[in-house]
């Protein structure tokens, strides 16, 4: 048969997959690809992002069809989880960006995409690269030229050793929530991890820490320099910082803390004085503080700041000063809904809701949860004997002390039908 039209597997990823009668299955996260020793690589697969995001295998033997934009399968797809078996390779998780060989004149050039094609009715193959060079040739001084290129006239694709760079994928992380990127990465193998790592900003490298599991936390820090770490601690929410940081041996955490800038490693320090499943254990330090003579046009620009969870916007607390914590006496609360309502001037000391109960940084998680259920609420205030106040506790971290260790990598349950596709 001839061969099928090219499928670029960039363009490819999002591409909604649907079942013979329409309905729609998922979208395309990634493709498998098996490397031989002779020949053109295989492509057995697709991994797919279903409801949920969970990513199941479903075998380009079940597909149909690839075009218009869609995805077409034979048969409802697995929904078991997807995961990587020795020998296959994610190209867009993997390849892309990957150093290759010219064969024909030996220049060096990087993978921007890279393209499967049917060559049998069951069969398809990964057969043609669209690289990027480093340099042009001649006097031109041409810095970059791309072009397409077969597998088969290149070397290196294979080959771990050969450099990857980890920008594509890095930038497409961008563009996700902190909990998608963190889904995503706990799928990479722990050589692209590091790449990956290593090309995020402390920023986005804070925002995806805070997602992971306490172990994956550990693996990921022991990947930096300790300059580097100590920086990408101080990016991170204090509650945060400081329940990665008692993880750690008290020789690693020590020479962290005393890298870090010191306000932030006062604050850790100060956290780490509690125990895990209390108030005081589980408060960020550094909830929305405001004086009662802000107004709340005021009020309203903090809770727009980027780096404020959605929990915390909602409810600010209002103290005397300082209004850093452990600020001045603690005169109550606003919520956001109230300050929706009200003129821009008004000063936010008229509208305190002083009836929300205070919480001691000894209380234990059993009276924070039934206090948030009880005055659906999303953060409590923490308030030491002499009314001052130390932080906040937020639904979202009381939540993270509740659910299992592991319900960041569990699989929600599955209750559809699952019928033929399998990964094989």
């Amino acid at each position: 048969m001839a061969r099928s039209p090219l499928v670029y597997a960039a363009r490819l990823a999002g591409t909604p997959v649907f079942d013979p009668i329409g309905d729609k299955v998922g979208t395309v996260y990634d493709v498998v690809v098996l490397f031989r020793l002779k020949g053109e690589p295989l492509a057995v697969g697709l991994v797919v992002e279903i409801v949920g995001k969970r990513r199941v295998f479903l075998p380009l033997t079940r597909v149909t069809s690839i075009d218009n934009g869609q995805v077409i399968t034979t048969g409802v797809v697995n929904f078991r989880r997807f995961a990587q078996r020795p020998g296959e390779t994610l190209i867009l998780s993997q390849l892309l960006e990957r150093t290759v060989n010219l064969k024909e004149n030996g220049e060096k050039a990087h993978v921007v995409d890279a393209a499967i094609e049917r060559v049998q009715p069951r069969e398809w193959h990964l057969t043609t690269l669209y690289v990027r060079t480093a340099r042009g040739s001649g006097r031109s001084g041409r810095s970059q030229r791309t072009f397409t290129v077969p597998v088969s006239a290149t070397t290196g694709l294979q080959n771990p050793l050969y450099t990857q760079g980890a920008d594509i994928l890095v930038n497409q992380l961008r563009e996700m929530k902190p909990a998608d990127i963190a889904d995503t990465f706990r799928d990479l193998p722990t050589d692209r991890k590091r790449a990956v790592a290593a090309g995020m900003d402390d920023e986005l490298l804070a925002d995806l820490l805070e997602e992971l599991s306490e172990d994956d936390q550990v693996e990921v820090l022991s990947y930096l320099e300790s300059e580097r770490a100590a920086s990408v601690l101080d990016e991170m929410s204090p509650d945060d910082a400081a329940d990665l940081v008692a993880e750690l041996p008290s020789d690693q955490a020590a020479a962290l803390l005393a890298l870090m800038e010191p306000e932030d490693a006062k604050d850790i320090r100060r956290l780490m004085e509690y125990d895990e499943r209390t108030a005081g254990g589980l408060m960020t330090s550094a909830p929305i503080i405001l004086s009662p003579d802000q107004s709340v046009a005021e009020a309203l620009a903090a809770a727009r700041r980027a780096d404020i969870p959605p929990a915390l916007a909602a409810i600010m607390f209002v103290c005397r000063p300082p209004l850093e914590t452990p600020t001045g006496r603690f005169l109550g609360v606003v919520h956001i809904q109230r300050l929706l309502r009200e003129p821009p001037s008004t000063m936010i000391g008229t509208v305190l809701d002083t009836a929300i109960e205070n919480v001691r940084p000894d209380d234990g998680i059993g009276k924070l949860t039934r206090l948030l259920a009880t005055y659906d609420l999303t953060a409590l205030p923490v308030v030491d004997e002499d009314g001052t106040l130390l932080g906040a506790v937020s639904v979202d971290d009381v939540l993270d002390h509740l659910l299992p260790e592991d319900w960041r990598d569990a699989d929600d349950d599955v209750t559809d039908e699952t019928v033929e596709a399998s990964h094989v």
